[in-house]
């Protein structure tokens, strides 16, 4: 991958065009499903795997869609505004997974969605736990070298206002992510509601150890200074 601030440009859109061909193929898919899906879609998993919610048979076929589409311009558009965009060109590899991570994880939610508006069963967290817990490993093995930004990270009052700051947060956040995605890609194996709740404790405790450290990291700075 070369160094370079990701950008609404033609160039750009030419290094995506796989990530294109993913937009375009969940359009497509939604449109081909669109006329066999029911006017009510699942759409929401409670922790034990059972539907407990539904949407409309539009936004079963375009909801996810869309979001894709939203979140990969607005993936483009950020390091632009970003006052600290110079940093970009330093972490693009970085920054590149966590693109094709979001949107990856988008577009398998999007045939969870149209599987289950087909009438196929299937238990949406044994699916997107597991892919979840890879973009944490992957994220995990980046994160450490990603640099001062406003908008990818771990964004605390603290880690904002230094960059000596930011550095020591991310990098001591690298291993507790792919600890903690390597323990709950584990975990999807245990039964339901124990595989959520796992999940759930990795979840809070990649984000708070770092951001309780940010604070401890930015007081030790302070008295340095």
């Amino acid at each position: 991958m070369t160094n370079r601030i990701p950008t609404l440009s033609r160039e750009q859109l030419k290094r995506d065009w796989p990530l294109l061909a993913v937009l375009a193929l969940l359009f497509l898919l939604g449109a081909y499903f669109y006329p066999r899906l029911p006017e009510r879609v699942p759409s929401h998993w409670n922790i034990r795997g059972e539907i407990d919610g539904y949407s409309s048979r539009f936004f079963g076929a375009f909801g996810l869609p869309l979001l894709a589409l939203g979140m990969y311009l607005m993936m483009l558009v950020m390091p632009s505004l970003d006052p600290k965009k110079a940093n970009y060109p330093r972490f693009s590899g970085g920054y590149d997974i966590v693109r094709w991570t979001t949107i990856g994880i988008l577009a398998l939610v999007h045939g969870i969605v149209l599987m289950a508006g087909l009438g196929y069963r299937i238990d949406a967290g044994k699916v997107v736990q597991p892919a979840v817990s890879l973009m944490f490993i992957l994220i995990g093995n980046q994160i450490g070298r990603f640099k001062h930004n406003y908008f990818v990270g771990i964004r605390t009052p603290w880690t904002l206002a230094n960059e000596e700051v930011w550095r020591k947060t991310h990098r001591l956040a690298g291993p507790f992510w792919v600890a903690g995605g390597l323990i709950a890609l584990l975990a999807t194996w245990l039964p339901a509601p124990y595989n959520f709740g796992v999940m759930m404790a990795v979840i809070f405790v990649v984000t708070l150890v770092p951001a309780v450290y940010s604070y401890v990291a930015y007081r030790s700075v302070a008295k340095e200074d």
